[in-house]
């Protein structure tokens, strides 16, 4: 696996062992996104972040 697949791994991982940290994370660069693009892609930074959640095993809800 190349750089970026390990990093990725490396990082779903950190995740695993500390998904309320993790959670905040999602939640801040969801938040971010949406005030850059004025909520335009709202649904889809949902969807996206609810992916991540999953891909780590996190129950965690979005702020909206």
């Amino acid at each position: 696996m190349g750089k970026l697949g390990d990093m990725a791994n490396k990082a779903k991982e950190m995740a695993k062992g500390h998904p309320d940290q993790a959670d905040k994370g999602v939640e801040r660069a969801e938040r971010m996104v949406d005030e850059r693009t004025g909520d335009k892609y709202d649904t889809q930074t949902d969807k996206a972040a609810d992916a991540v959640r999953r891909s780590y095993g996190s129950e965690g809800t979005t702020g909206h």
